[in-house]
C-alpha cells in the first residue's frame, strides 16, 4: 500500500465512522452556531435601575431625567431606601441603583460639589458596564448643566459658556470591535478552541476504534501512518478552517486585520501540532467513548489558561507554564493578535515558533506510540 492509497483507506475510515461524521461535520456546523447564539443581542441597552433621591431638587430630578433618557437605563423607581433598593436588585427586578445626597443641589451650587454613588449586579459584567456607563454619563450631562448655571448666573455670556462647558469632546472611535459587543471579541478565540477540541476528538476516536482491530493500520510503517492520518485531518480542517475564519468571521462581522497568506502560514502548524497530540493520546484510549468525554471537560480549563477570557497574571504561573504544551493556547493568543488586533508577524513569531516545536516533538511521540500498538498487535494476533 503506497502513500496515496493509505490517504485514501484513512479517509475511508473517516466517513464510515458516524461518530467521528457526527462530530467533526455535524460539530463544527452545530457550534458555528450555538457559541455565538448568547452574544447575538451583544450590546445591552435599556437596562433597569432605581434612583435613591434624598435631595428631591430641581437638579436632582434633572439627573434623574437624565439618566433615563440614556440608552443604556431606564429608570423603573423612586425608592426610598437603599435596602429597598438592594432587595429591588436580588429579586431581579433592577440591575443597577442610583444614589442622590442629600444638600445635592445646594451644595453644587454653592461650589463645594456632591458625590453620587452608583451600584448594581456584578454577575453579568457585559449588563453592570452597560448601568455603570448610562449612569456616569448622566452625572456628567447634569455637572455640565450645573456649570452652565453657574457661568450664566455670573453674567457669562451665553455662547462663551456653552463653549466653555463644552470644550473637550471625545470623539471614540473602536479600532479592534467596532460594534463594541461581545460577539467579535468572543468568537474568534472559541473557533480555534472549537477547532482544537474536535480535531483532538476525531483522531482519538479513530485511533482508539482501530487499535483494537485488525486492518491497514497493522501493514503499513508508523511513520507512513502517522504522515497520512495527519494529511487526511489537514485537508479537512483546512475546509473547516476556511469556514469558521472566514465565512463565519464575516457573517458575525468580526473584524479581520490579516492577509488570507498570514492566517493560512501560522493555522499550519496549529492543525499539524493538534493533530499529532491527538495520535499520541489516541494511543491512551481503549474505549471509543472516552476522548469525546475528556476532551469536552478539558474545554473550558483551556479556554481560560488561554488568557483572552481571563488575564493570565491572575491564574497560577505553574499552570500557565503547563498550559503551553497545549497547541491551543498560543494559538489561541496568536491568531487574536495577527488577525484581530493587527499585530505584525515578528510579534506573533514567537508563538508560530512554539507551535513548530509542539509539532515536532509530537509527531515524534505520535510515531513512537503508533509503532508501539502495532507491536501490541502483532503480539495479540500472534
Amino acid at each position: 500500500m503506497n502513500f496515496w492509497q493509505l490517504m485514501l483507506a484513512e479517509f475511508k475510515a473517516i466517513l464510515a465512522d458516524k461518530a467521528i461524521v457526527v462530530t467533526l461535520f455535524g460539530g463544527v456546523l452545530f457550534y458555528s452556531v450555538l457559541y455565538p447564539l448568547p452574544y447575538l443581542q451583544q450590546v445591552p441597552t435599556e437596562q433597569q435601575v432605581v434612583v435613591i433621591d434624598h435631595d428631591n431638587s430641581s437638579l436632582s430630578r434633572l439627573v434623574t431625567r437624565h439618566a433615563d433618557a440614556s440608552a443604556k437605563i431606564h429608570v423603573v423607581a423612586n425608592l426610598g431606601s437603599i435596602d429597598e433598593a438592594k432587595t429591588w436588585i436580588s429579586n431581579g427586578k433592577a440591575y443597577g441603583l442610583l444614589v442622590i445626597p442629600a444638600n445635592f443641589r445646594r451644595d453644587l451650587l454653592l461650589g463645594k460639589g456632591a458625590t453620587l454613588s452608583y451600584g448594581g449586579d456584578a454577575s453579568y459584567f457585559l449588563i453592570y458596564s452597560a448601568v455603570a456607563e448610562g449612569l456616569v454619563a448622566a452625572g456628567m450631562d447634569a455637572s455640565k448643566d450645573v456649570q452652565l448655571i453657574g457661568l450664566l448666573s455670573r453674567g457669562q455670556n451665553p455662547q462663551l459658556a456653552e463653549q466653555s462647558v463644552n470644550s473637550i469632546n471625545i470623539n471614540s472611535v473602536p479600532v479592534f470591535n467596532p460594534s463594541l459587543g461581545y460577539t467579535p471579541y468572543v468568537v474568534p478565540g472559541l473557533f480555534l478552541l472549537i477547532l482544537h477540541q474536535t480535531l483532538l476528538i476525531g483522531t482519538g476516536i479513530l485511533g482508539a476504534g482501530q487499535w483494537r482491530k485488525k486492518g491497514y493500520w497493522q501493514h503499513v510503517s508508523s511513520t507512513q501512518l502517522v504522515l497520512a492520518r495527519l494529511s487526511v485531518f489537514l485537508l479537512i480542517y483546512s475546509v473547516f478552517s476556511s469556514f469558521y475564519l472566514g465565512y463565519c468571521f464575516y457573517w458575525y462581522q468580526v473584524s479581520v486585520a490579516a492577509t488570507i497568506i498570514e492566517v493560512g502560514l501560522f493555522m499550519l502548524p496549529f492543525l499539524l501540532a493538534t493533530g499529532a497530540l491527538g495520535i499520541v493520546l489516541s494511543s491512551f484510549f481503549m474505549r471509543r467513548d472516552l476522548p469525546t468525554q475528556l476532551y469536552l471537560l478539558m474545554s473550558m480549563p483551556v479556554l481560560f489558561v488561554s488568557g483572552f477570557v481571563w488575564p493570565i497574571a491572575l491564574i497560577p504561573e505553574p499552570l500557565v507554564v503547563v498550559s503551553q504544551v497545549i497547541p491551543a493556547v498560543p494559538a489561541i493568543m496568536g491568531m487574536l493578535e495577527l488577525n484581530q488586533l493587527g499585530a505584525g508577524w515578528l510579534a506573533i513569531l514567537p508563538k508560530w515558533l512554539q507551535l513548530w516545536g509542539l509539532f515536532a516533538v509530537f509527531i515524534c511521540l505520535a510515531v513512537f506510540a503508533v509503532a508501539q500498538k502495532q507491536k501490541q498487535a502483532i503480539g495479540i494476533s500472534s
